[in-house]
């Protein structure tokens, strides 16, 4: 059975997540407005951000979990990414959303198969279950945008998963 920090750190580290992608939102429309092609299904996958990140933040009240110290770099970094991605083009806009939600859903899907092993977390299985379906249904949308399409997707999506994942490291511990 996995120990209550552990699960602490789960709950800083999703709330995190759910922020930088909300933050990533946000640059994509503010360089797009509504004139890009997606526009309306970047508002819609930001919609669903925001209500992640507030179940998380209600979690995070409920169980006293402070969040994690780089949040104010979060802000920062997650709109500078969304809005250089969107300054690249749509289709690099949609690489990066497809990039995050790749690691997104790595990430909760190994944290599902510790909250499910152990048995003792159903109220956050649940919603990270819930969280990972909206996430790979944001890859999907924007593997059908043409995500795959952008300048030099490869290498943009490994930078961005690489980053992802340095994020996620030090989200959960500081």
């Amino acid at each position: 059975m996995s120990s209550a920090p552990d699960r602490s750190q789960m709950v800083r580290v999703d709330q995190a997540g759910e922020f930088g992608a909300t933050r990533i939102y946000a640059g994509q429309l503010a360089v797009m407005g509504d004139r890009g092609p997606h526009s309306a299904a970047i508002r819609a996958m930001a919609a669903q951000e925001v209500e992640h990140r507030a179940a998380f933040d209600a979690l995070m009240a409920r169980r006293g979990v402070r969040p994690t110290a780089l949040q104010p770099f979060w802000h920062v970094a997650g709109f500078a990414l969304g809005a250089g991605s969107a300054l690249i083009g749509p289709e690099a806009a949609m690489a990066c959303t497809a990039a995050i939600e790749e690691e997104i859903d790595r990430h909760y899907t190994a944290q599902l198969a510790d909250l499910d092993a152990s048995g003792d977390d159903p109220e956050l299985a649940d919603m990270v279950a819930r969280f990972r379906d909206d996430e790979r249904e944001h890859r999907e949308t924007a593997l059908a945008a043409g995500a795959e399409k952008a300048p030099a997707y490869p290498l943009f999506s490994a930078a961005i998963r690489l980053g992802c994942r340095v994020a996620i490291r030090l989200s959960e511990k500081i």
